[in-house]
Protein backbone atom coordinates (compact mmCIF):
# COMPACT_ATOMS: atom_id res chain seq x y z
CA UNK A 1 0.00 0.00 0.00
CA UNK A 2 1.62 3.26 -0.97
CA UNK A 3 1.81 6.18 1.66
CA UNK A 4 -1.29 8.01 0.24
CA UNK A 5 -3.89 5.54 0.13
CA UNK A 6 -5.50 2.91 2.08
CA UNK A 7 -7.26 -0.04 0.75
CA UNK A 8 -10.86 -1.68 1.35
CA UNK A 9 -11.88 -4.61 0.07
CA UNK A 10 -9.13 -4.29 -2.15
CA UNK A 11 -10.34 -0.66 -3.68
CA UNK A 12 -7.86 2.37 -2.73
CA UNK A 13 -8.91 4.86 -0.32
CA UNK A 14 -6.80 8.17 -1.07
CA UNK A 15 -4.95 8.68 2.63
CA UNK A 16 -5.16 12.27 2.24
CA UNK A 17 -9.04 12.03 2.52
CA UNK A 18 -8.93 9.33 5.08
CA UNK A 19 -6.99 11.13 7.72
CA UNK A 20 -8.98 14.30 7.33
CA UNK A 21 -11.70 12.20 8.21
CA UNK A 22 -10.15 10.34 10.94
CA UNK A 23 -8.63 14.03 12.12
CA UNK A 24 -12.23 15.68 11.70
CA UNK A 25 -13.79 12.12 14.06
CA UNK A 26 -10.68 12.45 16.64
CA UNK A 27 -11.61 16.46 17.27
CA UNK A 28 -15.39 15.78 17.77
CA UNK A 29 -15.14 13.19 20.23
CA UNK A 30 -12.50 14.51 22.11
CA UNK A 31 -14.63 18.12 22.43
CA UNK A 32 -18.42 16.88 22.35
CA UNK A 33 -20.56 19.97 21.79
CA UNK A 34 -17.61 21.56 18.80
CA UNK A 35 -19.09 23.17 15.74
CA UNK A 36 -18.14 23.28 11.62
CA UNK A 37 -16.39 26.83 12.40
CA UNK A 38 -14.55 25.38 15.13
CA UNK A 39 -13.25 22.51 13.30
CA UNK A 40 -11.91 24.56 10.37
CA UNK A 41 -10.03 26.48 12.70
CA UNK A 42 -9.07 24.11 14.81
CA UNK A 43 -7.73 21.56 12.13
CA UNK A 44 -6.90 24.00 9.55
CA UNK A 45 -8.90 22.25 6.81
CA UNK A 46 -11.12 24.41 4.37
CA UNK A 47 -14.51 24.77 5.48
CA UNK A 48 -16.01 22.37 2.27
CA UNK A 49 -13.34 19.74 3.22
CA UNK A 50 -14.89 19.64 6.79
CA UNK A 51 -18.43 20.02 5.48
CA UNK A 52 -17.65 16.84 3.23
CA UNK A 53 -15.85 14.65 6.41
CA UNK A 54 -19.05 15.56 8.44
CA UNK A 55 -21.70 14.49 6.38
CA UNK A 56 -19.32 11.48 5.38
CA UNK A 57 -19.51 10.87 9.30
CA UNK A 58 -23.20 11.40 10.07
CA UNK A 59 -24.40 8.84 6.72
CA UNK A 60 -22.28 6.35 8.43
CA UNK A 61 -24.26 6.88 12.03
CA UNK A 62 -21.08 8.22 13.83
CA UNK A 63 -21.73 11.72 14.07
CA UNK A 64 -24.96 13.40 14.81
CA UNK A 65 -26.35 16.84 15.35
CA UNK A 66 -26.29 18.02 19.14
CA UNK A 67 -28.62 21.08 19.10
CA UNK A 68 -27.06 24.75 17.62
CA UNK A 69 -24.62 26.98 19.17
CA UNK A 70 -24.76 30.83 19.63
CA UNK A 71 -24.22 32.63 16.62
CA UNK A 72 -21.36 34.65 15.89
CA UNK A 73 -23.14 36.49 13.39
CA UNK A 74 -25.53 34.58 10.56
CA UNK A 75 -26.91 31.56 11.18
CA UNK A 76 -26.32 29.52 14.43
CA UNK A 77 -23.70 26.29 14.02
CA UNK A 78 -24.73 23.39 14.69
CA UNK A 79 -23.15 21.37 17.34
CA UNK A 80 -21.68 17.93 16.84
CA UNK A 81 -21.19 14.63 18.79
CA UNK A 82 -20.04 11.44 18.67
CA UNK A 83 -23.09 8.73 18.70
CA UNK A 84 -22.17 7.31 21.43
CA UNK A 85 -24.58 4.68 21.71
CA UNK A 86 -23.86 3.34 18.23
CA UNK A 87 -21.88 0.39 20.00
CA UNK A 88 -20.63 -0.56 22.95
CA UNK A 89 -16.83 -1.63 24.50
CA UNK A 90 -15.69 -4.32 26.83
CA UNK A 91 -12.96 -3.78 29.23
CA UNK A 92 -11.13 -6.16 31.09
CA UNK A 93 -8.84 -5.53 33.61
CA UNK A 94 -7.06 -8.83 35.45
CA UNK A 95 -5.00 -8.64 38.13
CA UNK A 96 -3.34 -11.01 40.22
CA UNK A 97 -5.88 -11.39 43.17
CA UNK A 98 -8.80 -9.86 41.44
CA UNK A 99 -10.54 -8.71 37.83
CA UNK A 100 -12.61 -6.20 36.84
CA UNK A 101 -15.06 -6.37 33.58
CA UNK A 102 -17.64 -3.61 32.35
CA UNK A 103 -19.17 -2.29 29.21
CA UNK A 104 -18.72 1.00 27.74
CA UNK A 105 -20.12 3.16 25.08
CA UNK A 106 -18.25 4.69 22.23
CA UNK A 107 -17.43 8.03 24.20
CA UNK A 108 -15.35 5.67 27.39
CA UNK A 109 -18.22 6.13 29.45
CA UNK A 110 -19.07 2.68 31.65
CA UNK A 111 -22.54 1.45 31.43
CA UNK A 112 -22.54 -1.34 34.00
CA UNK A 113 -19.08 -3.57 35.76
CA UNK A 114 -18.70 -6.20 37.82
CA UNK A 115 -15.92 -7.00 40.10
CA UNK A 116 -14.69 -10.28 41.62
CA UNK A 117 -12.26 -12.11 42.90
CA UNK A 118 -9.84 -14.41 41.08
CA UNK A 119 -7.05 -16.13 41.12
CA UNK A 120 -5.11 -15.54 37.81
CA UNK A 121 -2.79 -18.51 38.47
CA UNK A 122 -5.78 -20.55 38.17
CA UNK A 123 -4.84 -20.82 34.75
CA UNK A 124 -6.40 -19.00 31.29
CA UNK A 125 -9.46 -21.55 30.81
CA UNK A 126 -10.73 -20.68 34.45
CA UNK A 127 -9.65 -17.25 34.41
CA UNK A 128 -11.08 -16.56 30.89
CA UNK A 129 -14.20 -18.61 30.99
CA UNK A 130 -15.14 -15.79 33.80
CA UNK A 131 -14.30 -12.98 31.70
CA UNK A 132 -17.05 -14.74 29.27
CA UNK A 133 -19.22 -15.12 31.67
CA UNK A 134 -19.39 -11.58 32.96
CA UNK A 135 -19.59 -10.16 29.56
CA UNK A 136 -22.52 -12.22 28.98
CA UNK A 137 -24.15 -11.28 32.29
CA UNK A 138 -23.23 -7.18 31.56
CA UNK A 139 -24.75 -7.31 28.20
CA UNK A 140 -28.54 -9.04 29.75
CA UNK A 141 -28.54 -6.27 31.69
CA UNK A 142 -28.87 -3.95 29.31
CA UNK A 143 -31.81 -3.36 26.82
CA UNK A 144 -31.98 -3.52 23.58
CA UNK A 145 -27.62 -3.28 23.48
CA UNK A 146 -26.48 -2.85 20.58
CA UNK A 147 -23.35 -4.30 18.85
CA UNK A 148 -20.30 -5.11 20.28
CA UNK A 149 -17.54 -3.54 18.99
CA UNK A 150 -14.41 -4.65 20.46
CA UNK A 151 -12.48 -5.97 23.51
CA UNK A 152 -9.54 -4.76 25.51
CA UNK A 153 -7.66 -6.72 28.40
CA UNK A 154 -4.92 -6.06 30.95
CA UNK A 155 -2.94 -9.10 32.29
CA UNK A 156 -0.34 -8.91 34.65
CA UNK A 157 2.32 -9.89 33.02
CA UNK A 158 4.01 -9.46 29.72
CA UNK A 159 2.49 -9.31 26.52
CA UNK A 160 3.40 -9.42 23.15
CA UNK A 161 1.25 -6.70 21.95
CA UNK A 162 1.10 -8.05 17.70
CA UNK A 163 -0.32 -10.99 18.91
CA UNK A 164 -2.04 -9.94 22.25
CA UNK A 165 -0.16 -13.63 23.40
CA UNK A 166 1.39 -13.36 27.30
CA UNK A 167 4.77 -14.06 26.99
CA UNK A 168 6.30 -16.01 29.88
CA UNK A 169 4.56 -14.38 32.57
CA UNK A 170 6.23 -14.92 35.86
CA UNK A 171 2.66 -15.22 38.12
CA UNK A 172 0.35 -16.59 35.17
CA UNK A 173 1.48 -20.30 35.11
CA UNK A 174 -0.66 -21.46 32.30
CA UNK A 175 -0.54 -18.37 30.12
CA UNK A 176 2.68 -18.51 28.06
CA UNK A 177 1.59 -18.19 24.55
CA UNK A 178 -2.10 -18.76 24.78
CA UNK A 179 -3.88 -16.97 22.22
CA UNK A 180 -6.37 -14.85 24.42
CA UNK A 181 -7.33 -12.69 21.26
CA UNK A 182 -8.48 -15.66 19.49
CA UNK A 183 -10.72 -17.14 22.20
CA UNK A 184 -12.43 -13.97 23.22
CA UNK A 185 -13.14 -12.61 19.45
CA UNK A 186 -14.45 -16.58 18.35
CA UNK A 187 -17.11 -16.05 21.05
CA UNK A 188 -17.57 -12.42 20.98
CA UNK A 189 -17.49 -11.85 17.16
CA UNK A 190 -15.56 -8.95 17.85
CA UNK A 191 -11.79 -7.80 17.80
CA UNK A 192 -9.67 -7.58 20.90
CA UNK A 193 -6.30 -6.19 21.98
CA UNK A 194 -4.40 -7.45 25.19
CA UNK A 195 -1.82 -5.34 27.36
CA UNK A 196 0.40 -5.65 29.83
CA UNK A 197 -1.72 -4.16 33.08
CA UNK A 198 0.49 -1.40 33.65
CA UNK A 199 -0.01 -0.34 29.60
CA UNK A 200 -3.19 -0.17 30.71
CA UNK A 201 -3.74 1.84 33.64
CA UNK A 202 -1.82 4.15 32.16
CA UNK A 203 -3.43 4.63 28.95
CA UNK A 204 -6.42 5.29 31.67
CA UNK A 205 -4.74 7.73 33.36
CA UNK A 206 -3.75 9.60 30.17
CA UNK A 207 -7.64 9.55 29.21
CA UNK A 208 -9.10 10.23 31.81
CA UNK A 209 -7.08 12.07 33.94
CA UNK A 210 -7.07 15.89 32.65
CA UNK A 211 -3.25 16.30 34.64
CA UNK A 212 -2.12 13.28 32.75
CA UNK A 213 -3.28 14.43 29.51
CA UNK A 214 -2.41 17.47 29.60
CA UNK A 215 1.58 16.41 30.66
CA UNK A 216 1.53 14.30 27.53
CA UNK A 217 5.01 12.63 28.56
CA UNK A 218 4.26 10.29 31.84
CA UNK A 219 5.49 7.67 33.69
CA UNK A 220 2.76 5.23 35.08
CA UNK A 221 3.89 3.26 37.96
CA UNK A 222 2.18 0.57 39.77
CA UNK A 223 3.73 -0.79 43.18
CA UNK A 224 1.12 -3.92 43.92
CA UNK A 225 2.21 -7.58 44.35
CA UNK A 226 4.60 -6.75 41.33
CA UNK A 227 6.22 -3.73 40.32
CA UNK A 228 6.14 -2.17 36.59
CA UNK A 229 5.95 0.72 34.88
CA UNK A 230 3.57 2.55 32.02
CA UNK A 231 5.51 4.69 29.29
CA UNK A 232 3.56 7.26 27.63
CA UNK A 233 5.10 9.96 25.08
CA UNK A 234 3.05 12.66 23.29
CA UNK A 235 -0.44 11.04 24.88
CA UNK A 236 0.38 7.21 23.29
CA UNK A 237 1.33 4.60 24.85
CA UNK A 238 4.95 3.29 24.46
CA UNK A 239 5.67 -0.10 24.28
CA UNK A 240 9.07 -1.39 22.78
CA UNK A 241 10.06 -3.44 19.78
CA UNK A 242 7.63 -6.89 21.72
CA UNK A 243 5.77 -5.01 24.42
CA UNK A 244 8.01 -5.42 27.44
CA UNK A 245 8.72 -1.47 27.51
CA UNK A 246 8.55 -0.35 31.53
CA UNK A 247 9.19 -3.66 32.99
CA UNK A 248 11.49 -1.83 36.50
CA UNK A 249 9.74 -5.01 38.87
CA UNK A 250 12.81 -7.06 37.45
CA UNK A 251 15.83 -4.59 37.58
CA UNK A 252 18.81 -5.52 39.70
CA UNK A 253 19.17 -3.22 42.80
CA UNK A 254 21.91 -3.73 45.02
CA UNK A 255 19.90 -3.85 47.95
CA UNK A 256 18.34 -6.41 46.92
CA UNK A 257 21.92 -8.76 47.28
CA UNK A 258 21.22 -12.67 46.46
CA UNK A 259 17.37 -12.33 46.97
CA UNK A 260 15.42 -14.56 44.56
CA UNK A 261 12.78 -13.46 42.66
CA UNK A 262 9.61 -15.10 41.31
CA UNK A 263 11.39 -14.42 37.69
CA UNK A 264 14.07 -16.73 38.23
CA UNK A 265 16.63 -14.51 38.46
CA UNK A 266 18.04 -12.32 42.01
CA UNK A 267 18.53 -9.15 43.09
CA UNK A 268 15.20 -7.82 41.55
CA UNK A 269 13.45 -4.68 42.91
CA UNK A 270 10.08 -6.26 42.84
CA UNK A 271 11.94 -8.85 45.05
CA UNK A 272 12.39 -6.55 47.64
CA UNK A 273 10.18 -4.13 47.22
CA UNK A 274 6.95 -5.91 45.85
CA UNK A 275 3.94 -6.78 47.61
CA UNK A 276 5.15 -10.24 48.02
CA UNK A 277 8.94 -8.68 49.85
CA UNK A 278 6.71 -6.59 51.83
CA UNK A 279 4.57 -10.08 53.45
CA UNK A 280 7.68 -11.81 53.58
CA UNK A 281 9.39 -9.23 55.75
CA UNK A 282 6.10 -8.35 57.73
CA UNK A 283 6.54 -12.29 58.83
CA UNK A 284 9.69 -11.89 59.87
CA UNK A 285 9.24 -8.89 62.08
CA UNK A 286 6.12 -10.51 63.46
CA UNK A 287 7.58 -13.59 64.43
CA UNK A 288 10.75 -12.08 65.88
CA UNK A 289 8.76 -9.55 68.24
CA UNK A 290 9.53 -6.61 65.90
CA UNK A 291 5.69 -5.56 65.40
CA UNK A 292 3.05 -6.14 67.91
CA UNK A 293 0.43 -5.32 65.03
CA UNK A 294 2.23 -8.01 62.75
CA UNK A 295 2.10 -10.39 65.11
CA UNK A 296 -1.64 -9.55 66.07
CA UNK A 297 -2.37 -10.15 62.55
CA UNK A 298 -0.53 -13.29 61.73
CA UNK A 299 -1.99 -15.05 64.95
CA UNK A 300 -5.35 -14.21 63.65
CA UNK A 301 -5.28 -15.23 59.91
CA UNK A 302 -1.97 -17.37 59.91
CA UNK A 303 -0.30 -15.67 56.89
CA UNK A 304 0.53 -12.18 56.57
CA UNK A 305 -0.40 -10.34 53.32
CA UNK A 306 1.07 -6.72 51.62
CA UNK A 307 -1.95 -5.41 52.89
CA UNK A 308 -1.50 -6.07 56.51
CA UNK A 309 1.57 -4.30 56.21
CA UNK A 310 -0.43 -1.11 54.96
CA UNK A 311 -3.07 -1.75 57.55
CA UNK A 312 -1.14 -1.35 60.38
CA UNK A 313 0.89 1.14 59.07
CA UNK A 314 -2.19 2.88 59.03
CA UNK A 315 -2.48 1.92 62.56
CA UNK A 316 0.51 3.81 63.34
CA UNK A 317 3.19 0.58 64.00
CA UNK A 318 6.73 2.50 63.51
CA UNK A 319 8.01 -1.26 61.99
CA UNK A 320 5.40 -1.49 59.08
CA UNK A 321 6.01 2.23 58.41
CA UNK A 322 9.72 1.37 57.97
CA UNK A 323 8.94 -1.35 55.65
CA UNK A 324 6.57 0.79 52.76
CA UNK A 325 9.36 3.92 53.14
CA UNK A 326 12.04 1.10 52.45
CA UNK A 327 9.95 -0.15 49.60
CA UNK A 328 9.29 3.36 48.67
CA UNK A 329 13.24 4.54 48.55
CA UNK A 330 14.07 1.37 46.54
CA UNK A 331 11.67 2.09 43.71
CA UNK A 332 12.02 5.84 43.70
CA UNK A 333 15.97 5.14 43.27
CA UNK A 334 15.34 3.18 40.15
CA UNK A 335 12.99 5.71 39.40
CA UNK A 336 15.17 8.40 39.66
CA UNK A 337 17.48 6.90 36.74
CA UNK A 338 14.10 6.63 34.35
CA UNK A 339 13.43 10.49 35.42
CA UNK A 340 16.91 11.53 34.32
CA UNK A 341 16.37 8.85 31.22
CA UNK A 342 13.21 10.05 29.81
CA UNK A 343 12.83 13.31 31.33
CA UNK A 344 8.77 12.73 31.73
CA UNK A 345 6.49 15.51 33.39
CA UNK A 346 4.78 13.78 35.21
CA UNK A 347 4.92 10.39 37.26
CA UNK A 348 1.59 8.85 38.52
CA UNK A 349 2.08 5.97 41.22
CA UNK A 350 -0.82 3.25 41.58
CA UNK A 351 -1.35 0.11 43.29
CA UNK A 352 -2.10 -1.48 46.48
CA UNK A 353 1.12 -0.55 47.97
CA UNK A 354 1.30 3.26 46.98
CA UNK A 355 -2.68 4.29 48.18
CA UNK A 356 -2.18 2.86 51.31
CA UNK A 357 -0.53 5.98 53.29
CA UNK A 358 1.96 8.56 52.70
CA UNK A 359 5.46 6.87 53.64
CA UNK A 360 5.51 5.17 49.94
CA UNK A 361 4.68 8.54 48.12
CA UNK A 362 7.11 10.72 50.54
CA UNK A 363 10.27 8.05 49.96
CA UNK A 364 9.13 7.75 46.03
CA UNK A 365 9.82 11.84 46.18
CA UNK A 366 12.36 12.18 47.81
CA UNK A 367 14.47 9.31 46.63
CA UNK A 368 13.25 10.97 42.69
CA UNK A 369 14.28 14.35 43.69
CA UNK A 370 17.77 13.55 45.02
CA UNK A 371 19.11 11.48 42.43
CA UNK A 372 17.83 12.47 39.32
CA UNK A 373 19.30 15.15 37.85
CA UNK A 374 18.36 18.73 38.30
CA UNK A 375 16.66 19.51 34.69
CA UNK A 376 14.93 16.46 34.95
CA UNK A 377 13.02 17.40 37.47
CA UNK A 378 12.68 20.71 37.51
CA UNK A 379 9.14 21.15 36.27
CA UNK A 380 8.23 17.11 37.23
CA UNK A 381 5.35 16.08 39.16
CA UNK A 382 5.12 13.10 41.04
CA UNK A 383 1.73 12.08 42.60
CA UNK A 384 -1.02 9.45 42.90
CA UNK A 385 -3.06 8.01 40.43
CA UNK A 386 -6.44 10.44 40.44
CA UNK A 387 -8.42 7.64 39.35
CA UNK A 388 -7.10 4.48 41.37
CA UNK A 389 -8.70 0.98 40.80
CA UNK A 390 -10.89 2.83 37.93
CA UNK A 391 -7.87 3.74 36.20
CA UNK A 392 -7.59 -0.53 34.49
CA UNK A 393 -11.19 -0.91 33.12
CA UNK A 394 -11.21 2.70 31.90
CA UNK A 395 -7.69 1.63 30.15
CA UNK A 396 -8.97 -1.32 28.72
CA UNK A 397 -12.47 0.13 26.86
CA UNK A 398 -9.84 3.39 25.81
CA UNK A 399 -7.17 -0.18 24.14
CA UNK A 400 -10.33 -0.99 22.02
CA UNK A 401 -11.79 3.39 21.06
CA UNK A 402 -7.93 4.15 20.69
CA UNK A 403 -7.70 1.44 17.96
CA UNK A 404 -10.82 1.17 16.35
CA UNK A 405 -10.80 4.88 15.19
CA UNK A 406 -7.39 4.60 13.84
CA UNK A 407 -7.35 5.27 10.23
CA UNK A 408 -6.30 2.01 9.20
CA UNK A 409 -9.07 0.80 10.81
CA UNK A 410 -11.44 2.78 9.35
CA UNK A 411 -10.13 2.24 5.93
CA UNK A 412 -11.30 -1.71 6.06
CA UNK A 413 -14.80 -1.69 7.51
CA UNK A 414 -16.31 2.51 6.72
CA UNK A 415 -17.95 2.02 3.81
CA UNK A 416 -16.85 4.09 0.79
CA UNK A 417 -19.35 4.63 -1.69
CA UNK A 418 -22.19 7.62 -1.63
CA UNK A 419 -24.01 8.12 1.68
CA UNK A 420 -26.75 6.88 0.71
CA UNK A 421 -25.83 3.43 0.16
CA UNK A 422 -23.95 3.07 3.67
CA UNK A 423 -24.85 0.39 5.73
CA UNK A 424 -25.91 1.36 9.13
CA UNK A 425 -22.47 1.35 11.39
CA UNK A 426 -24.08 -0.35 14.20
CA UNK A 427 -23.00 -3.57 12.36
CA UNK A 428 -19.31 -2.17 13.80
CA UNK A 429 -16.11 -2.48 12.62
CA UNK A 430 -15.35 -6.06 11.00
CA UNK A 431 -14.18 -8.75 13.81
CA UNK A 432 -10.20 -9.95 13.61
CA UNK A 433 -7.10 -9.53 15.02
CA UNK A 434 -6.39 -5.44 15.15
Amino acid sequence: MSADTRRRGGAPVPGERLDGLVAVLDAIRSRPGTTHPRLVQQLGLGRTVVSQRVARLEAAGLVAQDGLAPSSGGRSPRRLRLRRNAGLVAGVDIGATGMTVGLADLSGSVLAASREAVDVADGPDVVLGRVERLVEDLLARLPAPPPLWGIGVGVPGPVEFATSRPVAPPIMPGWDGYPVRERLAGRFAAPVWVDNDVNVLALGEVRANPAAAEAGDLLYVKIGTGIGAGLVSGGRVHRGVNGCAGDIGHVAVAEAGAVSCRCGNVGCLEAVAGGAALAREARRLAERGGSPALAEALAARGGLTAADVTAAAERGDPAARALLARAGRLVGGTLATLVSFYNPGLVVLGGGVVHAGDQVLAAVRESVYRRSLPLATRMLRIELSALGEAAGLTGAVHLVLDSVFEAERLARWLPWGSPAGHPDVACGPAPGPA
